[in-house]
């Protein structure tokens, strides 16, 4: 028997979608958004808001497809279709930030999932329409449920099968054994350049401050956002940036300054030990 998700997995390669992908990704990028973009991709809260922001349209949509299936209060049932194209905004506002900054192969996901729960939104547009004409928007919100339940598979697949928008450093605190660990000697670490250590099977950034006393900083060297070395990112103002997708972290804590990711990076104590540079993973970090 063929496996169900074979047909979603084969989204994941075909590159036609990129004609599609490649443009919106660029729209969204020139989007003037400001600070409101790391807002909408939940910087703040520290993980995506997209996924919260879903469940008022899906809740909504739901409940308006039980009283309609039921031949429930006609009035509430419009209220509520009302109500999910108004929650349908922000959510896909958020989402279309989240999907400029991912790999092609999860972008090609997102064009399906955007057409699927775009044409959720335009069948419930249509009901509200025909509700409001005081003719019946039963089947067309039926239709726009349909639709929103494929992307909802979809999105699913984004988040869980091939990680977006998850946090990819949250296993370095259980691969990373606890205590000290040397990573070579001070002059081996010249100020302001990232120098790119292995602490057994954990990548690790380590930076000496250009001025003052030249404290050594360690992070994790793969990013929260889709594991993009570090190491090989610009270093300013005490801060490193992710070379793929520009994602901005602060040296001494590992904090996440600016987005795409959400998360922040894990952050290292550093000391000097019998003429070596020892780091040891932040406590509070550690599980």
């Amino acid at each position: 028997m063929r496996n169900p998700l074979s047909k979603i997995d084969a989204l994941e390669d075909a590159d036609s979608l990129d004609r599609i992908a490649t443009p919106v990704r660029t729209g969204v990028h020139a989007l003037p958004l400001g600070p409101l973009r790391d807002a909408l991709r939940g910087r703040w809260q520290g993980h995506p808001l997209h996924p919260a922001l879903v469940q008022t349209p899906i809740g909504a949509w739901s409940s308006a497809a039980l009283l309609d299936l039921t031949r429930g209060n006609e009035r509430a049932a419009r209220l509520l279709v009302a109500a999910g194209l108004a929650g349908a905004a922000p959510a896909v506002l958020a989402g279309a930030v989240d999907f400029a900054d991912q790999f092609p192969e999860q972008e090609r996901v997102g064009v399906v999932h955007a057409a699927a729960n775009t044409a959720a939104i335009a069948f419930y547009a249509a009901s509200l329409v025909a509700r409001g004409r005081g003719r019946s928007g039963r089947l067309l919100g039926f239709a726009g449920l349909t639709a929103a339940t494929v992307g909802g598979v979809l999105g699913g697949h984004l988040a869980y099968r091939q990680a977006a928008g998850v946090n990819h450093s949250q296993a370095v605190a259980h691969l990373i054994d606890a205590g000290w660990h040397p990573v070579g000697a001070p002059e081996e670490f010249p100020r302001g350049r990232a120098v790119r250590r292995m602490v057994g099977e954990v990548p690790v950034l380590l930076v000496r401050d250009s001025e003052g006393t030249g404290e050594v900083h360690a992070l994790a060297d793969r990013c929260a956002h889709l594991s993009g070395p570090l190491s090989e990112g610009g270093i300013s103002d005490g801060c490193v940036t992710c070379p793929w997708h520009g994602s901005v972290f602060r040296l001494a804590d590992g904090a996440c300054v600016a987005g795409p990711s959400t998360a922040p990076q894990p952050s290292f104590d550093v000391r000097l030990n019998d003429g070596l540079v020892e780091i040891r993973l932040r406590q509070g970090q550690a599980h």
